[in-house]
């Protein structure tokens, strides 16, 4: 079994626990548009958006190719691939409900 895929996969999470517990800088991107990069909220939640489109469509042909019995198919990178692409749509669905409830406050504030 190689553990070298193990061992990334658990720096990304403890790299990922670190940044939200704010013991690290934040993402590139955030740094550039705070420092006046250009970069456009629009711009950096379709990119993301697009991530997460890109890890599930992965995930599910990791699968498909499993459950067709492929050669190189791996269920471990399978697993892993689909763990990743769960994590991410749940990420990206509870950004999803931080923006409804910032706009519903917004919208719900006395003129």
């Amino acid at each position: 079994m190689d553990v070298s895929k193990i061992d990334a996969m658990l720096a990304q999470l403890q790299t990922g626990a670190a940044r939200a517990a704010g013991k690290m800088a934040p993402i590139s991107t955030a740094s550039n548009a705070a420092a006046g990069g250009g970069v456009d909220f629009t711009s950096v939640l379709k990119k993301s958006l697009d991530h997460v489109n890109n890890v599930q469509q992965h995930a599910t042909k990791l699968g498909r190719d499993f459950e067709l019995g492929a050669p190189e198919a791996n269920l471990t990178e399978a697993m892993i691939s689909m763990q990743k692409a769960s994590i991410s749509f749940q990420y990206t669905l509870q950004v999803r409900n931080k923006l409804v409830s910032a706009y519903q406050d917004i919208m719900n504030m006395p003129v």
